[in-house]
């Protein structure tokens, strides 16, 4: 081992000069928090305490469709898009590629938040979002809308969505339609003709959609000289907080392993991988990086919207439950289904995910490794 921590490997001598292969030093290990059900496990208390020693916190994935609640000084915090362990004014907070950003939703989160206490004062300069990152914009929120009205109609049921615009703005991002923060703050007139192009591509599908385009890039342009001084190449800036001086770095999942893209109880699902591969490819850091890895699980299962859930308790259990936990979801305001810990899902969630840390917490339950 070289005094950098990296390694030299060396040939065999059999005459021939000697090849040396020098592997990079692995630099810090992240911290990573998800969910091991459908969610409201409690992320958010324990990324509250992990954060009290971070020097950076991040979000990879999903939007302003997270809720997670912290207390602190008996002032309640609620996070739907910051990663809520800005609480602590010594982290640098990091919203990644993966995540997808509403930005009127943005600053009216990180201003209702300051008015409740000081725990978010001079959050602006704490803040650093990836340049890379899409975009929400109206009208994805308003398509949410109408097509979960669609789907009522035609099929009797929706998905039960945060109606936030998190699944159109992941459709256009696959479609390649989709707008990041680097065009907004590149060149706005180009930035508005493919804004306007995109209102007209959902308007042919949605005749009855109301779209103020104008309006909305009107907006739009007044954040511009605001967020400029927080974006930066996310893959240099993470490079840059693996590689430098040691420091203490926190991933904060949002939803959880069952309502994931590929591995959750689809189609009931959110839009992004909320597993541990979401961390990768949602912050733009190798595997090797990824250190412990929580798993979060409350004592009993709960979910928000309809979908599968074998342990539910539809009787006087449920409700319960429900009323004794305050099961009301932090994005919504629907109350939440309640049931039996499932540990057949658990299980499953830590196929997945490989948890191996655990911590005691008097608010969450902890979840152990499972063999």
């Amino acid at each position: 081992m070289s005094d950098n921590g990296s390694t030299d490997a060396t040939e065999p001598q059999n005459g021939s000069s000697t090849a040396r292969v020098r592997s990079p030093r692995v630099g810090n290990k992240v911290t990573v928090v998800l969910g091991a059900q459908w969610g409201d496990e409690g992320k958010g208390k324990v990324v509250d305490l992990l954060a009290q020693d971070a020097d950076m916190v991040c979000r990879c994935q999903g939007g302003n469709n997270a809720g997670h609640t912290v207390v602190v000084d008996s002032v309640e915090y609620d996070f739907h898009l910051l990663p809520s362990g800005i609480i602590n004014p010594k982290v640098t907070a990091f919203i990644g590629n993966g995540v997808v950003i509403h930005l009127p939703g943005l600053f009216e989160e990180a201003e209702k938040n300051v008015r409740k206490g000081k725990g978010l004062e001079g959050w602006e300069d704490r803040l650093i979002i990836s340049d890379r990152a899409h975009i929400v914009f109206d009208f994805h929120q308003a398509v949410d809308g109408v097509q979960e009205q669609e789907r009522q109609q035609q099929a009797g049921k929706n998905l039960g969505t945060t109606k936030k615009g998190i699944g159109p703005v992941y459709s256009t991002k696959a479609a390649r339609s989709g707008l990041r923060i680097c065009d907004l703050l590149s060149d706005f007139q180009q930035f508005s003709q493919r804004h306007k192009n995109l209102a007209l591509q959902y308007k042919s599908m949605y005749p009855s959609l109301e779209i103020d385009t104008d309006g909305e890039l009107e907006k739009l342009k007044t954040y511009v000289e605001r967020i400029k001084p927080m974006v930066r190449d996310g893959v240099f800036f993470m490079y840059e907080a693996l590689h430098g001086s040691p420091k203490k770095i926190l991933v904060e999942g949002a939803n959880a392993a069952l309502l994931d893209i590929d591995f959750g109880t689809y189609p009931f699902v959110t839009s992004s991988n909320c597993t541990v591969g979401g961390v990768c490819t949602g912050l733009g850091m190798p595997p090797q990086n990824v250190g412990e890895v929580y798993g979060v699980v409350k004592a009993y299962t709960t979910r928000v919207g309809i979908g599968a859930f074998p342990s539910e308790q539809n009787n006087e259990i449920g409700e319960l439950l429900q009323t004794r936990g305050k099961e009301v979801g932090v994005t919504t305001g629907r109350k939440r289904r309640c049931g039996w810990l499932d540990l057949v899902l658990v299980k499953y969630a830590h196929m997945i995910n490989g948890f191996t840390a655990e911590r005691g917490n008097p608010c969450v339950p902890r979840c152990a490794p499972l063999d």
